[in-house]
């Protein structure tokens, strides 16, 4: 399998990275890998963060996959096909580098979740945990089934229920409510969920969110 030409910020050099967790960081709708990169003091060491940017330009910075707003700038619809695109992209990418580390969790913030629950989706024994930060799950598109042409075992993903930390503000004016709910409902009965309200975050990742998401890798990843 060729492995595809992404960018990829790394916080740590080739040569201190074997044998260590990787933590592969999924940045949010027109952000890059540095918009995550700079949460890295803030996570636990001794784990390797590897930001990679998303395959389509989207001004300012790039996307996983389109998104569709409403007037108040709420996400509204999105392609299943161009997500699961992604994922393959990202797949590839990882079977050139995941064998030298002792374990692939991944971060996702906004859409990088919905690529990130997408990924476990597809392999759900690949992933030690995932963390979503002001996210969502592709659980919302009318031709789900045929867009994703067998791509996610969410049986297996049931089976084996990793855990999954799941923040978000209630009031996050960006992903609608209804799809929260779906996301919450969908989520519960296929994973360990840790799921943590903040108020005052908005559509963002707190400092006490980064604290609680410190803990919950350092938890699963370090002990």
């Amino acid at each position: 399998m060729t492995s595809p030409d992404l960018s990829v910020w790394w916080s740590a050099p080739e040569s201190e990275r074997a044998g260590t967790p990787l933590v592969v960081l999924l940045h949010g709708y027109g952000a890059d890998e540095h918009d995550l990169a700079a949460l890295v003091p803030f996570l636990p060491a001794g784990i390797t963060y590897a930001a990679v940017r998303a395959p389509h330009r989207m001004e300012p910075g790039f996307s996983w996959f389109d998104l569709q707003f409403d007037a108040a700038g709420s996400a509204v619809g999105f392609s299943t096909g161009a997500a699961i695109a992604s994922c393959r992209t990202l797949f590839a990418w990882l079977h050139g580098v995941r064998g030298e580390f002792a374990s692939v969790s991944l971060f996702g913030f906004s859409q990088g979740m919905a690529v990130a629950t997408s990924m476990l989706r597809h392999a759900p024994d690949d992933f030690v945990v995932v963390v979503g930060c002001s996210g969502f799950v592709l659980v919302d598109a009318g031709d789900i089934d045929a867009q994703s042409d067998g791509f996610f075992n969410d049986a297996a993903l049931a089976a084996r229920r990793p855990p999954l930390f799941w923040g978000r503000d209630q009031a996050d004016d960006v992903i609608p409510a209804e799809l929260a709910q779906q996301t919450a409902a969908w989520l519960r009965d296929r994973v360990e969920l840790t799921k943590v309200l903040y108020a005052g975050m908005g559509h963002g990742i707190s400092e006490q969110e980064l604290r609680h998401v410190n803990e919950f890798l350092t938890h699963h990843l370090l002990r």
